[in-house]
């Protein structure tokens, strides 16, 4: 049996009157993946901080295995602006930081004393390629410029410098709050890989559902203030959690004939009651309680009439953009047809936003134009658009921008019961907007742009930080959505679930439209990959490998000097890699006095800065 290395018991957390969760009690062991899920403003993000101890909570134990090593990602990391990427990963509060940092005030002070144990501790943490690690995971993440300042970077760039500080580490408990995030699908598959192999335990919070199937062991759900635990993936919870909304619906039913009879016998209760009908009273408050309890989602039944729109809907006429070096597009054509629903996926820095924004006419293409129809009114979700007034209050957000919705044959819905459908209570929508949770704003603004009846939407990552309970209504009003639709979005089950044809960004200009759902893209672009690979197993000829050529190809482009100098390189770091590991096999052995240890340490230092410069080097004349 797996040995526990957290246990919560009975944790009660609550902000003044809104009690986010009573007496909750779960534990997490070696190798466990856990997904946490809950509705937006559930106290997930809470629950996180409070396991990491960056929140009080009421009461109850967050228990933890002594010498545990925890590490963080959360949603909105942050670090010294001044820092390079680098610098930042190495600033961060771990086990192996902090044992390099020791190790560095050791060789430099020439105190001797705690020498061998260290290297002992550096070899045993394989502390020595620290630096190459952040590098590897720092490239997967797409992050290229180890020397730029965080200062310049992105948040999204943050997040990404961030999530590769708790890969890095390698802690034994990897608490993660939403890593898909500002991540492109190729980071997202390769993530999901790395979880998977990677045997180590982790609790996280994340909308995207694919990734959850994919990663999880173990789901657990925040419901009505109480915890859920589910072993097994995604589709497990789905399945087991249906079982229990069913149980509980005919609880409920079960309750409310049992209240008739109830009410009845209370009503005809005498004022004065004798004792022996006292636990009849109290069995009657008890089944009321249960008889009135509601499931939100029963009530969610949502449509869209969306206003008159014609049969011209867009044309792109020979749409060319770049930035710089950077091209969007290059003469591009497209005529956008009636009712269409078109997935845009592709890397970071290809220009998906870019091309939305063209298309709106907040940016404009260096040539060429888009032809709009006349009858298109634009619903336009932005992922830097929350701009909301703080102090004003939920309600009068949506009402200030219409006070009904018009939902066809007829039916109309008041902003109030437009609310309610995105999960916004009559309580909730009093509240004033800066009480509401992150996912809470985002849900809100989702709300501001449906509720304008458009009849083309324009959804730029609409599912971050949104709750899985919301995505599934979201996905439900756009299946019904008599309108076209454009969405980017990195979450692969809402593309599915959504767009019926994708146009896939690959960089420098190159757009591919392909007929398919996302998952029916990577289906063919696997076997297209393979088919290529064995085309060019075929073309290569079998006296001329594939590195040999390259080098041939390399030594064309370089003057003779460079030429000399690449050759050079690759001898010269065969014979430092030999030497690094000559060098850590006569450190570990045990053998050495104390001076010996000193000298061959400050060697090994040397030796890995001299083999990170010189790969560098031979990294620059193989680009060439």
């Amino acid at each position: 049996m797996p040995n526990p290395i957290l246990q919560i018991d009975s944790l009660t957390k609550s902000f003044g009157d809104l009690l986010l969760f009573k007496d909750i009690s779960f534990g997490i062991a070696e190798g466990d993946k856990i997904g946490l899920i809950a509705a937006n403003g559930s106290g997930k993000t809470t629950l996180l901080n409070i396991i990491a101890g960056k929140e009080p909570y009421d009461s109850g134990r967050v228990v933890f295995r002594n010498d545990i090593r925890v590490d963080y990602l959360e949603q909105s990391p942050e670090f010294d602006p001044e820092l390079t990427v680098l610098e930042a990963c190495f600033s961060a509060d771990n086990d192996i930081v902090k044992l390099i940092a020791r190790y560095e005030d050791i060789i430099s002070s020439g105190n001797q004393d705690d020498l061998s144990r260290i290297l002992a501790e550096m070899d045993l943490n394989n502390a020595w390629d620290y630096e190459q690690r952040i590098k590897n995971i720092l490239s997967q993440l797409k992050i290229y410029d180890f020397h730029q300042k965080i200062g310049e970077l992105s948040g999204g760039q943050i997040k990404r410098v961030a999530l590769a500080n708790v890969l890095i580490s390698e802690p034994e408990l990897v608490i993660l709050d939403e890593p898909t995030n500002h991540l492109d699908l190729e980071m997202v598959e390769w993530l999901e890989e790395y979880l998977t192999r990677n045997n180590i335990s982790l609790l996280m919070v994340t909308h995207d559902r694919y990734f959850l199937d994919r990663v999880c062991t173990q789901i657990i759900e925040i419901d009505d203030k109480q915890v859920y635990s589910y072993k097994g993936n995604y589709s497990y919870y789905l399945e087991k959690r249906d079982e229990r909304i069913s149980t509980q619906d005919a609880e409920v039913s079960r309750a409310k004939n049992l209240m008739r009879k109830e009410l009845d016998w209370m009503r005809r209760q005498p004022r004065a009651r004798g004792t022996k009908s006292k636990s009849r009273i109290e069995s009657f408050y008890s089944l009321e309680e249960k008889a009135n309890k509601q499931r939100e989602e029963k009530n969610i039944n949502l449509a869209s009439k969306g206003s008159y729109i014609g049969k011209k809907i867009f044309e792109a006429k020979h749409v060319s953009k770049s930035f710089d070096e950077i091209k969007i597009t290059k003469d591009f054509n497209y005529n956008f047809t009636r009712y269409e629903k078109m997935g845009i996926v592709g890397n970071n820095g290809t220009g998906k936003s870019t091309f939305i924004k063209m298309l709106l006419g907040v940016e404009k293409p260096d040539e060429g134009y888009f032809e709009i129809g006349e009858t298109v009114n634009f619903g336009y979700y932005s992922q830097d658009g929350l701009q909301f007034d703080d102090q004003k209050k939920v309600i009068d957000v949506v009402t200030d921008i219409a006070e009904v919705i018009d939902q066809g044959d007829g039916k109309k819905l008041t902003a109030s019961q437009f609310l309610q459908h995105f999960m916004f209570p009559p309580e909730k929508q009093h509240n004033y907007v800066y009480k509401l949770s992150g996912g809470e704003k985002r849900r809100l603004y989702l709300c501001t742009v449906l509720i304008t009846n458009p009849n083309f939407l324009v959804l730029d990552e609409p599912t971050n930080d949104l709750d899985i309970i919301t995505l599934n209504i979201l996905e439900e009003y756009l299946a019904s959505f008599k309108g076209c639709l454009i969405v980017i979005s990195h979450d692969r089950y809402f593309m599915d679930k959504v767009v019926d044809h994708l146009l896939v960004f690959h960089g420098n200009a190159k757009i591919q439209n392909y007929p398919g759902n996302y998952t029916q893209y990577r289906e063919w672009k696997a076997e297209e990959d393979k088919r290529q690979s064995e085309v060019a197993k075929i073309v290569k000829t079998e006296s001329e490998p594939a590195d040999s050529r390259k080098k041939e190809e390399v030594k064309t482009k370089l003057t003779f000097k460079e030429k000399r100098e690449f050759e050079s390189l690759e001898k010269e770091i065969e014979e430092l890699e030999e030497e690094k590991k000559l060098l850590s096999e006569e450190i570990s052995s045990g053998k050495l006095n104390t001076d010996e240890l000193l000298s061959k340490s400050n060697r090994l230092t040397e030796l890995l800065n001299l083999i990170d410069e010189k790969t560098m080097r031979w990294l620059e004349l193989s680009e060439i």
